[in-house]
């Protein structure tokens, strides 16, 4: 039996694609992110939520997130997250990501390490919109 505080891991060919059509880059390892916690927004048939934009969370987004019921900041040792803090990269769920867009407080997010199942949920058109180049974030 796996502890409660262990990640889901599925067996994984791929990392898969992003919304460019590109190998899936890693979005962040401090913390170590990603629903099978690889550091990648990698999806598979046990990811309902679809976690597969990489944001670069700020100030904005994790107070609206979490007055709309996802709290990423609080930490939850009995889930191993010590919580998110402005500038913590961060696969997010698609349609998450979206209500706090239209909420109007999107966060920044890379493209190339967000995982083309995205596509599904958000439009292009507005992901570009939010992109950042990784080689400007230092």
């Amino acid at each position: 039996m796996i502890p409660e505080s262990e990640p889901i891991r599925e067996p994984i060919k791929a990392r898969g694609r992003n919304v460019l059509g590109q190998p899936l880059e890693v979005c962040g390892c401090q913390p170590m992110t990603g629903f099978y916690r690889t550091g990648c927004c990698e999806t598979g048939p046990n990811d309902l939520g679809v976690h597969t934009i990489c944001c670069i969370v700020n100030e904005d987004f994790l107070r609206v997130s979490k007055e709309m019921g996802n709290d990423l900041s609080t930490p939850m040792p009995q889930y191993g997250f010590a919580g998110l803090k402005p500038g913590d990269r961060w696969c997010v769920c698609a349609a998450r990501w979206l209500a706090v867009q239209r909420a109007g407080a999107a966060c920044p997010i890379l493209l190339e390490a967000t995982h083309e199942a995205t596509l599904a949920i958000v439009p292009f058109e507005i992901l570009i919109h939010y992109a950042v180049i990784p080689d400007t974030l230092h």
